[in-house]
Protein backbone atom coordinates (compact mmCIF):
# COMPACT_ATOMS: atom_id res chain seq x y z
CA UNK A 1 0.00 0.00 0.00
CA UNK A 2 0.84 3.47 -0.76
CA UNK A 3 2.62 5.16 2.64
CA UNK A 4 0.93 8.63 1.95
CA UNK A 5 -2.38 6.74 1.20
CA UNK A 6 -2.33 4.61 4.26
CA UNK A 7 -1.44 7.72 6.18
CA UNK A 8 -4.38 9.51 4.83
CA UNK A 9 -6.16 6.58 5.98
CA UNK A 10 -4.91 6.68 9.58
CA UNK A 11 -5.83 10.63 9.84
CA UNK A 12 -9.28 9.63 8.56
CA UNK A 13 -9.72 7.12 11.09
CA UNK A 14 -8.66 9.10 14.08
CA UNK A 15 -10.99 12.24 12.64
CA UNK A 16 -13.81 9.21 12.81
CA UNK A 17 -12.71 8.37 16.46
CA UNK A 18 -13.06 11.58 17.76
CA UNK A 19 -16.12 12.78 16.10
CA UNK A 20 -17.25 9.89 18.00
CA UNK A 21 -16.00 10.47 21.00
CA UNK A 22 -17.13 14.29 21.15
CA UNK A 23 -20.61 13.32 19.77
CA UNK A 24 -20.76 10.68 23.38
CA UNK A 25 -19.63 13.77 25.40
CA UNK A 26 -21.94 16.09 23.63
CA UNK A 27 -24.72 13.52 25.15
CA UNK A 28 -23.04 13.24 28.66
CA UNK A 29 -23.30 16.85 29.38
CA UNK A 30 -26.34 17.72 27.57
CA UNK A 31 -28.30 15.42 30.18
CA UNK A 32 -25.59 16.83 32.57
CA UNK A 33 -27.05 20.50 32.06
CA UNK A 34 -24.55 21.97 30.17
CA UNK A 35 -25.01 25.17 28.10
CA UNK A 36 -24.06 25.72 24.86
CA UNK A 37 -23.35 29.18 24.39
CA UNK A 38 -24.30 31.19 21.03
CA UNK A 39 -21.74 32.46 18.37
CA UNK A 40 -19.83 29.82 18.25
CA UNK A 41 -18.11 29.15 15.06
CA UNK A 42 -17.44 25.21 15.39
CA UNK A 43 -19.56 24.61 11.92
CA UNK A 44 -16.91 26.38 10.15
CA UNK A 45 -14.13 23.98 11.94
CA UNK A 46 -16.38 21.16 11.73
CA UNK A 47 -15.85 22.05 7.97
CA UNK A 48 -12.28 22.97 7.80
CA UNK A 49 -10.52 20.39 9.70
CA UNK A 50 -11.48 17.59 7.91
CA UNK A 51 -11.34 19.58 4.63
CA UNK A 52 -7.93 20.59 5.33
CA UNK A 53 -6.59 16.94 5.79
CA UNK A 54 -8.41 15.64 2.79
CA UNK A 55 -7.21 18.38 0.77
CA UNK A 56 -3.65 18.52 2.13
CA UNK A 57 -3.64 14.80 1.15
CA UNK A 58 -5.12 15.05 -2.54
CA UNK A 59 -2.52 17.06 -3.16
CA UNK A 60 0.29 15.18 -1.90
CA UNK A 61 -1.38 12.50 -3.77
CA UNK A 62 -1.43 14.20 -6.67
CA UNK A 63 2.07 15.93 -6.89
CA UNK A 64 3.40 11.38 -5.83
CA UNK A 65 1.29 10.63 -9.59
CA UNK A 66 3.15 13.46 -11.11
CA UNK A 67 6.42 12.47 -9.95
CA UNK A 68 5.57 8.47 -10.73
CA UNK A 69 4.99 9.54 -14.12
CA UNK A 70 7.56 11.19 -14.49
CA UNK A 71 5.94 14.54 -15.28
CA UNK A 72 7.46 16.77 -12.59
CA UNK A 73 11.07 17.05 -11.80
CA UNK A 74 10.57 17.25 -8.22
CA UNK A 75 7.63 17.44 -5.99
CA UNK A 76 7.37 20.36 -3.74
CA UNK A 77 8.55 18.96 -0.02
CA UNK A 78 9.82 16.03 -1.24
CA UNK A 79 12.00 13.74 0.32
CA UNK A 80 11.98 11.40 3.73
CA UNK A 81 12.86 14.34 5.72
CA UNK A 82 10.04 16.20 5.11
CA UNK A 83 7.75 13.26 5.59
CA UNK A 84 9.79 12.01 8.68
CA UNK A 85 9.61 15.32 10.09
CA UNK A 86 5.78 15.84 9.36
CA UNK A 87 5.15 12.45 10.94
CA UNK A 88 7.12 13.00 13.78
CA UNK A 89 5.24 16.77 14.19
CA UNK A 90 1.90 15.09 13.36
CA UNK A 91 2.25 12.54 16.52
CA UNK A 92 3.48 15.31 19.06
CA UNK A 93 1.01 17.25 18.34
CA UNK A 94 -1.70 14.21 18.41
CA UNK A 95 -0.05 13.63 21.81
CA UNK A 96 -0.59 17.06 23.15
CA UNK A 97 -4.26 16.84 21.84
CA UNK A 98 -4.93 13.28 23.24
CA UNK A 99 -3.43 14.35 26.75
CA UNK A 100 -5.75 17.24 26.74
CA UNK A 101 -8.59 15.35 25.90
CA UNK A 102 -8.27 12.82 28.95
CA UNK A 103 -7.58 15.34 31.05
CA UNK A 104 -10.75 16.91 30.29
CA UNK A 105 -12.57 13.55 30.09
CA UNK A 106 -16.61 14.07 29.27
CA UNK A 107 -16.00 17.44 29.50
CA UNK A 108 -14.27 17.17 26.16
CA UNK A 109 -16.55 17.60 22.89
CA UNK A 110 -16.30 19.48 19.39
CA UNK A 111 -18.41 22.49 20.86
CA UNK A 112 -17.85 24.86 23.55
CA UNK A 113 -20.37 23.67 26.69
CA UNK A 114 -20.42 24.81 29.98
CA UNK A 115 -21.32 22.79 33.31
CA UNK A 116 -22.96 25.43 35.63
CA UNK A 117 -20.61 25.01 38.99
CA UNK A 118 -18.15 23.07 37.73
CA UNK A 119 -14.07 24.72 38.03
CA UNK A 120 -12.30 24.81 35.04
CA UNK A 121 -10.03 22.53 34.32
CA UNK A 122 -6.75 23.13 35.37
CA UNK A 123 -4.30 19.84 35.62
CA UNK A 124 -2.93 18.35 33.03
CA UNK A 125 -1.91 20.74 30.15
CA UNK A 126 -4.06 23.45 31.32
CA UNK A 127 -1.50 23.76 34.30
CA UNK A 128 0.76 24.92 31.56
CA UNK A 129 -1.34 26.42 28.11
CA UNK A 130 -4.86 27.58 28.72
CA UNK A 131 -6.07 25.68 24.96
CA UNK A 132 -3.79 22.49 24.79
CA UNK A 133 -6.08 20.95 22.45
CA UNK A 134 -6.05 23.65 19.74
CA UNK A 135 -2.08 24.23 20.12
CA UNK A 136 -2.21 20.63 19.14
CA UNK A 137 -4.68 21.00 16.46
CA UNK A 138 -2.41 23.66 14.88
CA UNK A 139 0.84 20.96 15.18
CA UNK A 140 -1.59 18.29 13.45
CA UNK A 141 -2.68 20.25 10.60
CA UNK A 142 1.31 21.57 9.77
CA UNK A 143 2.64 18.12 10.20
CA UNK A 144 0.50 16.60 7.71
CA UNK A 145 1.08 19.27 5.48
CA UNK A 146 4.75 18.69 5.87
CA UNK A 147 4.09 14.82 5.81
CA UNK A 148 2.28 14.50 2.51
CA UNK A 149 4.16 17.30 0.97
CA UNK A 150 1.29 19.80 0.51
CA UNK A 151 3.50 23.14 -0.07
CA UNK A 152 0.02 24.60 -1.77
CA UNK A 153 -3.01 23.54 -0.01
CA UNK A 154 -0.82 23.13 3.16
CA UNK A 155 -0.36 26.78 4.17
CA UNK A 156 -3.65 28.23 2.96
CA UNK A 157 -5.35 25.67 4.71
CA UNK A 158 -2.91 26.16 7.99
CA UNK A 159 -4.02 30.10 7.64
CA UNK A 160 -7.59 29.52 6.60
CA UNK A 161 -7.91 27.42 9.23
CA UNK A 162 -6.21 29.36 11.84
CA UNK A 163 -8.36 32.66 11.19
CA UNK A 164 -11.26 30.44 12.24
CA UNK A 165 -9.55 29.13 15.57
CA UNK A 166 -8.31 32.31 16.83
CA UNK A 167 -11.90 33.23 16.60
CA UNK A 168 -12.95 30.10 18.49
CA UNK A 169 -10.30 30.58 21.44
CA UNK A 170 -11.42 34.15 21.80
CA UNK A 171 -15.14 32.55 21.92
CA UNK A 172 -14.19 29.71 24.54
CA UNK A 173 -11.98 31.99 26.86
CA UNK A 174 -14.68 34.58 27.10
CA UNK A 175 -17.77 31.82 27.72
CA UNK A 176 -15.56 30.00 29.87
CA UNK A 177 -14.24 33.34 31.95
CA UNK A 178 -18.37 33.72 32.22
CA UNK A 179 -18.20 36.67 29.74
CA UNK A 180 -20.38 37.84 27.34
CA UNK A 181 -20.24 35.50 24.02
CA UNK A 182 -22.77 35.54 20.76
CA UNK A 183 -22.11 39.45 20.14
Amino acid sequence: MNLRVFLLSLVVGLMLAEGRLSARNTRWLREHGAIEPPGDVWVALAVLYPLAFLLMGGEGLWRQALVEADLAVAPALAGPSWLASGLLLFAAAKGLKYWAIRTLGRRWTFRVMILPGWPLVRSGPYRCVAHPNYVGVAGELVGAAMMFGASATGPVMVVLFGVVLWQRVRFETRALSGGEVGS
